[in-house]
């Protein structure tokens, strides 16, 4: 297993948004508002397109079997520049090939993450391979919809139907996980305009998470974990959050109170 699930949070581009519709004089946060009822008055709702999200955190679960390694982290600093942290994500895929698992990927944190690298100038490589440079990423690759090198868990459960798709929070619930703890994606624009970076981060971190393991589940089912296999991967996930910072810690302590 060599496994990178990762999660995103985003906030409005307001940079974007001040070229794009004309709103010089406003400020941040006025921008960000008038974005989203342009939005509401275009389309119904105020979920901004990916071109106009800016990237905040990228959070992310990396397990290797091979060299026994268990990690959860951000990318980058609180501090660092959305170019650095889109870049971090795209050199870690160029160093170790892992397989991305996400939740809701395909429909929106790959295509942000396509925009926004974009915009700001990174070089991702290996990722955009399509068999060019390895004959291998022909038939396995990151970009096509049905292939597992990139495995959109919400996608594939769902059968590939989007009248089918369901919600991380609802499934990690119904498989006895924490979910989603005190906050929301929703939220998140709020939370960075009162300098909550930190909050935002460890947020993403239990999403990134509670997506690992619902693939977890997912391997059992498919039998590429026995469940002895299935309990001893779940053990080191316990083992890492028992001595981990305290928002972890607690994400342990809910899923614990879950399963007793």
């Amino acid at each position: 297993m060599n496994v990178l699930a990762f999660d995103i949070e985003t906030i409005p581009d307001v940079a974007g948004g001040r070229a794009l519709h004309d709103l010089s004089g406003l400020s941040d946060s006025e921008i960000g508002e008038a974005m989203f009822r342009l939005r509401r008055e275009k389309t119904g709702n105020d979920f901004l397109p990916t071109h106009v999200q800016k990237v905040v955190a990228i959070s992310a679960v990396y397990r290797n079997t091979s060299s026994n390694t268990f990690k959860v982290w951000t990318l980058g600093e609180e501090s660092s520049s959305e170019k650095e942290i889109i870049q971090r994500f795209y050199d870690g895929v160029e160093r170790f090939t892992p397989t991305l698992v996400t939740w809701n990927g395909s429909g929106f944190d790959l295509p942000v993450l396509h925009h926004r690298g974009l915009i700001n100038g990174v070089t991702a490589e290996r990722y955009w391979d399509q068999g060019d440079d390895d004959r291998d990423f022909k038939w396995n690759n990151y970009i096509s919809r049905f292939h597992a090198r990139h495995t959109d868990l919400m996608d594939v459960l769902a059968g590939y139907q989007n009248r089918a798709f369901a919600p991380l929070d609802e499934i990690a619930v119904l498989l006895g996980l924490p979910g989603k703890m005190g906050m929301s994606g929703s939220k998140v624009w709020q939370q960075y305009q009162h300098g909550e970076i930190k909050a935002i981060r460890d947020y993403c971190e239990t999403d990134a998470l509670n997506t690992y393991l619902v693939y977890l589940h997912w391997q059992r089912m498919k039998g590429l974990l026995s469940a002895a296999e299935f309990n001893q991967e779940t053990e080191v996930v316990v083992d890492a959050l028992s001595g981990a910072e305290p928002h972890l810690q607690e994400f342990l302590a809910v899923w614990r109170s879950k399963v007793d």
